[in-house]
């Protein structure tokens, strides 16, 4: 080695040997890096979603594998082993009997509805256990709408919000934690916030679903349910939820709803489905400091186990 290039290496070193700041020093051991981790997950940030129905035994949903309709026995069995799991958040989805489905959606605020009895249920057993609710007409509504449906096909605003507001009480007289509003109407935020908090139930949080795109990925759940728009009846009824769920193509509608959602009270905000839309998630992220969900939706979640299930191309 040349004396000039040994210079030229002390130089170097020395050079080195001034530097202040050195990233490095924070990732230098396991315990530092899981000390300053920024973004992680736990089974304590989970919601577990849970369909249920009224009848006995539990009834195998076909394309969500290993999900099944359960009873409200079934429903404590699941329950039980999400909390064994660290999962403390669950959030129920109920498959109404035909024979409950009208077009004013009453069901959907009975006090001895099911919803409402499985409530009662879970919080009289796990005092502790967080239940989120979902608050939308599509489970009751005889015309398979989260929305109110007049004699010409269009889904009504102003007037599925008073119901709304009826069942968003009815869930919190019953014992929920966390409204969650999934029928993106508009306004329904602040006029559930208000009937809330006319009734005592200032402390009943609102989970909006703020974000919630038209997706064909929600077929799996409406098998789950049996709610999905139903046509052939004597008025048109829209096939779709195009008029008040959001447009796929849209990005910066998101941020309107996020501003209106959280001006309106929400406490958390949603985006639904997760997967596509990452870069939602986080626009709404830069332009909100309140909390944000991501909905992995049934059409996800059945491509995840398609994939685990189906035989791989090198085996074929």
């Amino acid at each position: 080695v040349s004396t000039q290039s040994t210079g030229k290496a002390e130089s170097t070193m020395a050079s080195f040997s001034e530097m202040l700041s050195r990233p490095r020093r924070n990732r230098k051991s396991p315990i530092i890096r899981e000390g300053l981790r920024e973004t992680f997950l736990t089974p304590a940030h989970f919601v577990l979603p849970l369909f249920i129905h009224d009848k006995e035994g539990n009834v195998p949903v076909t394309s969500l594998p290993g999900r099944s309709r359960l009873s409200l026995a079934g429903m404590m069995e699941e329950v039980e082993g999400a909390i064994a799991d660290g999962v403390h958040m669950i959030e129920v989805f109920p498959a109404t009997d035909d024979a409950l489905k009208t077009a004013m959606a009453e069901e959907s605020y009975n006090p001895e509805g099911l919803v409402q009895r499985a409530i009662r249920m879970l919080k009289g057993k796990w005092p502790q256990l967080v239940v989120v609710t979902d608050v939308a007409l599509d489970p009751y509504n005889a015309d398979g709408h989260d929305g109110l449906v007049d004699e010409n096909g269009v889904i009504l605003n102003d007037e599925t919000i008073e119901i709304l507001c009826k069942q968003a009480v009815s869930h919190a007289e019953a014992g929920a934690d966390i409204i969650a509003p999934s029928d993106m109407m508009d306004g329904r935020v602040a006029a559930i916030r208000r009937a809330l908090d006319t009734q005592g139930f200032s402390d009943v949080s609102i989970l909006s679903y703020t974000a919630k795109y038209a997706s064909a990925l929600y077929g799996p759940f409406r098998e789950a349910l049996d709610s999905a728009p139903r046509e052939g009846g004597e008025k048109p009824i829209p096939p779709h939820k195009r008029s008040y769920q959001m447009d796929p193509a849209n990005r910066r509608e998101a941020l309107r709803e996020c501003a209106l959602d959280e001006s309106e009270g929400a406490d958390f905000m949603m985006v639904k489905p997760a997967v596509p839309y990452l870069d939602v998630i986080m626009a709404l992220r830069e332009h909100s400091s309140i909390p944000i969900a991501a909905y992995h939706v049934s059409g996800e979640y059945s491509m995840i186990c398609l994939l685990y299930t189906s035989p791989s191309p090198r085996d074929s």
